[in-house]
């Protein structure tokens, strides 16, 4: 008998814009729980009506210490292309290659911003800069732009550069404790009962889910959670999550460069 893998579905609308501390009215959350439907979480305190990236970050801690499957799906990359671990040196392995990044592109600290990193005035982000020509095979399979496309509409380099330094937080919080697997990097295969973070692209299920009463970043995040749920709850998901059609070459890829899920 098929079950549903997850309990909770949760489609976040990232935004790269400002500090990690400033409230950013582009960040959005849904979660679904169960059938019920999507609704938009808002931070729990009053001093701010929107979410800033370390505090979605801390609520993301905290509901994935609860130990209730989750599926967590973002809309930035986790990874980046091939070429940029050739250009640099550095070895197919994701956990050093997010200590790396982090180490030149401290995102997570105070005032620090995408901006102030790419024009030297902190960091070493210099020293590890890409490319625009530079995609990952899973763009190339969704026609989405590389996460190095800065200044243009619909880019999400500046989501993907803030977005790596508090999935490495969460990762180092959780992984170990095997609360949390981050797809496919961990593998294709979700053990039973653990949490999942990986990355979305609403353009995939925008359309499946049209909600014209919420403004732009809110339909991408509940297009993502329920898209979520609908394939869950349809058991349709564990294929997806297991690589689906996907080739030899791009799963290989994908462990080291990161996948979109449903592409």
């Amino acid at each position: 008998m098929h079950m549903p893998i997850f309990q909770r579905y949760v489609g976040i609308d990232y935004s790269g814009a400002a500090s990690a501390s400033t409230p950013l009215r582009g960040l959005r959350l849904f979660m679904a729980e169960g059938e019920q439907s999507p609704q938009e979480i808002l931070p729990a305190s009053n001093d701010a009506a929107s979410w800033s990236r370390e505090r979605l970050a801390l609520w993301l801690d905290a509901l994935l210490s609860e130990n209730v499957p989750a599926i967590v799906g973002i809309d930035h990359g986790f990874s980046f292309p091939l070429a940029y671990f050739d250009h640099y040196g550095l070895a197919y392995v994701w956990d050093d290659f997010l200590d790396d990044f982090c180490d030149h592109w401290p995102l997570d600290h105070a005032g620090v911003t995408v901006e102030a990193i790419r024009h030297s005035k902190t960091g070493k982000g210099v020293l590890r800069s890409g490319s625009a020509r530079w995609r990952r095979m899973t763009e190339i399979r969704c026609r989405a732009k590389s996460v190095f496309h800065f200044d243009v509409p619909g880019s999400v380099a500046k989501s993907t550069h803030t977005g790596l330094p508090w999935l490495r937080y969460l990762r180092c919080r959780h992984v170990n404790a095997g609360r949390l697997q981050c797809w496919p990097m961990d593998g294709w295969q979700v053990p039973t009962g653990s949490s999942v973070m990986l990355e979305a692209y609403p353009s995939l299920y925008r359309q499946d889910f049209p909600a014209p009463h919420l403004g732009q970043d809110q339909q991408d995040a509940y297009a993502i959670a329920a898209w979520l749920q609908r394939e869950d709850g349809m058991f349709r998901l564990h294929d997806a999550l297991e690589g689906g059609l996907l080739t030899y070459d791009e799963k290989r890829l994908g462990v080291i460069e990161g996948w979109i899920l449903g592409c």
